[in-house]
């Protein structure tokens, strides 16, 4: 299965594909299968995913705002254009610190 909720053969721009909603964290999936994982998210400020573990590698790219993200309990503010890797099976934890939108991809 391929990439699904996105244009294709088209240019895009990443962020502008996943709206805000206030006091929500949304999430747009493009791919899911046992190898991989893609998909947008969107965080009004002050919203979050509490932590949680993985059985894959995650990295966050920060697509617009800033985000803190938590692994292992150390925290690092990604801004725009920025990424990081969530180790699987390290607990880490995702924050808006401003709004905030991401793309996560998970390989399994």
């Amino acid at each position: 299965m391929g990439m699904k909720n996105i244009s294709q053969a088209e240019v895009l721009a990443l962020k502008n594909q996943i709206a805000y909603q206030e006091g929500q964290v949304v999430s747009k999936t493009l791919a899911q299968n046992n190898a991989v994982s893609i998909t947008l998210f969107s965080f009004a400020k002050g919203e979050e995913i509490s932590t949680h573990k993985s059985g894959g590698d995650a990295m966050v790219t920060c697509l617009d705002g800033v985000g803190k993200i938590t692994i292992d309990g150390a925290e690092y503010l990604l801004h725009e254009g920025e990424s990081i890797v969530m180790p699987a099976g390290h607990p880490h934890a995702v924050y808006g610190e401003e709004a905030f939108k991401m793309l996560l991809v998970v390989v399994f």
